[in-house]
């Protein structure tokens, strides 16, 4: 090539370059810098992908291609000036169109971003693909709106006639003017060199997270944090789903960031204290714990409501913590809390409140009383009516008004029976049995094998057998008795009672066999060689009793005194 075509093709070179850089629009230079690299990492903190994505935002809030994230359990990104910021949170997610929108933890108070077009351009519209660089020159790729296909709602999928390579997925495409109207997206189909694809920006950006999005395959694939709902509501539905789902250590995360999101929300200061106060109860936790309680009070509307949780709050605490209390929670404070709550709205959820902590302080005619006033309202239920039992009880009043109380539970309790009415079934057996209606107590007794699916163990064979006993049901008895050996064959009181059983129905013989077994197992089990003495009076062997006697006061029964002096003289 001689010197004059070599100038020539210089200078067409220099006029080309020149006249594209011409032709790139000024916007450009400041609008690259709102694209970013991507680099997640696994759950061994090995990286995992790297790619591209832009800011929406100035306060961080961005989009990305959703496959770059799945399976992340942290995420970087990288700006134009090389500078590194953490992913914060997931905003939304959705994997059939991949795409994943998120929160970045910026460094500075704002960030260049990209506005979003609020027209989506015209098939044949020029339109730019803003790759990632850390170069100061302004660059970008040029193509056309091939073709616009709906997706959903009002939403598009766009075919571009523009070249796409591997590293500028997710990056954006832009109006003319610079607005952000799609990201990039890997193409599946044969003509790539010419033609590649976007998803649409507001599609991305319509991402977000619900109530009931911790079920969401496509977000619980991704470990990284995710945000809150946008309302308070869904945040607080939100709270209650994962409260039961995540680790104690993460819970407490989301609820620091409801906390920061919705600072005026006493619930949240309420929930944070009650979730501290379940993982540890040093000095330093309870002092946050009460700041949360405090706090609560200070912002809530419904003062109410924060007064009765800040009382149950601390009488949970003092059923745990009887003998170290914490500064002045006792329990006259939680008295106090609680009847604050009560003369500002007297709800009956309050009064039985009310009266658990009158019945933990032992004033049980007072707790009577506040629980008598809640089973005269709409909150009226067996566990009312229970609590109510409980406090005549410790009134020592009569069996038959405890009777009536239980009788009011159980009749409270939704048939058929389930194992949540299986407590107040077992409770009304005793007391029925205490009454002298013995009949009576063993049909509770059998309610309630039923309502636990005859899930029962040797003791509750014991106290059955015991109704059956007194209903003069003997045969009963002794099957109930001998369930209960079954499944523990080393208790002697069981065998002692299988053993009076049938000596009581005149089964002296079998009582022997009996006492003999039990024997066997313990040979200094006084009160087995006095009951067996009491068999062979039966059998009229008064030497076998007479030796019985004496084994059973050489090992130290109280009792056999009168047995020998009646029958050994």
């Amino acid at each position: 090539m001689n010197m004059k075509k070599a100038i020539l093709l210089f200078l067409s070179l220099f006029w080309l370059i020149q006249w594209s850089v011409a032709q790139t629009p000024k916007w450009v230079e400041k609008a690259k810098r709102a694209v970013f690299s991507v680099v997640t990492y696994d759950k061994n903190d090995q990286l995992l992908n790297t790619g591209n994505g832009f800011f929406v935002s100035e306060d961080g809030i961005a989009l990305s291609d959703y496959s770059l994230f799945k399976g992340a359990q942290r995420a970087v990104v990288i700006n134009s000036e090389g500078e590194q910021m953490d992913v914060e949170n997931i905003m939304g997610a959705d994997d059939m169109y991949d795409v994943v929108k998120f929160r970045v933890n910026i460094t500075s108070k704002k960030v260049t971003f990209l506005p979003l077009s609020s027209v989506a351009p015209a098939v044949g519209a020029q339109v730019y693909l803003l790759p990632y660089s850390t170069q100061k020159d302004r660059m970008c790729a040029e193509g056309k709106v091939k073709a616009a296909d709906k997706m959903e709602k009002d939403y598009l999928y766009y075919t571009l006639d523009m070249r796409l390579k591997d590293k500028m997925i997710s990056c954006p495409l832009t109006t003319a003017e610079g607005a952000v109207f799609g990201l990039a997206q890997k193409s599946s189909g044969q003509d790539t060199a010419t033609i590649c694809y976007a998803v649409d920006a507001r599609y991305a950006m319509a991402q977000a997270i619900s109530a009931l999005s911790y079920s969401n395959t496509a977000l619980s694939d991704i470990g990284i944090k995710k945000a809150l709902p946008d309302t308070e509501e869904q945040a607080l539905v939100f709270l209650y789903i994962v409260s039961s789902e995540l680790s104690p250590e993460k819970y407490a995360q989301v609820l620091d960031d409801y906390v920061a999101q919705y600072p005026q929300s006493a619930e949240g200061y309420l929930r944070r204290a009650t979730n501290r106060l379940a993982q540890t109860q040093d000095e330093a936790a309870m002092q946050l714990v009460e700041a949360d309680l405090d706090q609560a009070l200070n912002v809530a509307a419904n003062k109410a409501d924060v007064r009765f949780n800040r009382a149950k709050t601390i009488y949970n605490y003092l059923l745990t913590n009887p003998a170290q209390p914490y500064k002045d929670w006792n329990i006259d404070k939680a008295l106090t809390e609680i009847r604050e709550a009560v003369a500002l709205q007297p709800l009956p959820v309050y009064k039985q409140m009310e009266g658990d902590i009158l019945f933990f302080k032992q004033d049980y005619a007072a707790a009577l009383s506040a629980y008598e006033e809640v089973n005269r309202s709409e909150l009226a239920s067996p566990a009312t009516f229970f609590s109510a039992a409980q406090a005549k009880e410790m009134l020592k009043a009569p069996s038959s008004e405890i009777v009536a109380l239980l009788d009011s539970c159980v009749a409270h309790c939704r048939q058929p029976y389930s194992d949540a009415a299986a407590p107040y079934l077992l409770a009304r057996a005793q007391a029925l049995l205490n009454d002298g209606q013995a009949r009576k107590a063993m049909l509770d007794y059998d309610a309630y094998f039923k309502a636990v699916n005859g899930n029962v163990n040797d003791v509750f064979y014991y106290y059955r057998e015991q109704a059956a006993l007194e209903a003069h049901q003997y045969q009963r008895a002794l099957d109930d008795l001998n369930k209960a050996i079954e499944l523990a064959p080393q208790n002697m009181l069981y065998r002692a009672e299988l053993a009076v059983v049938n000596i009581r129905v005149g089964r002296s013989e079998e009582a022997v066999k009996v006492l003999q077994e039990a024997l066997k197992l313990d040979e200094k089990y006084a009160e087995g060689y006095r009951l067996l003495g009491q068999a062979y009076i039966q059998l009229k062997k008064n030497a076998e009793a007479c030796e019985a006697f004496a084994k059973a006061k050489e090992l130290g029964d109280p009792n056999v005194d009168a047995l020998i002096e009646k029958y050994c003289k």
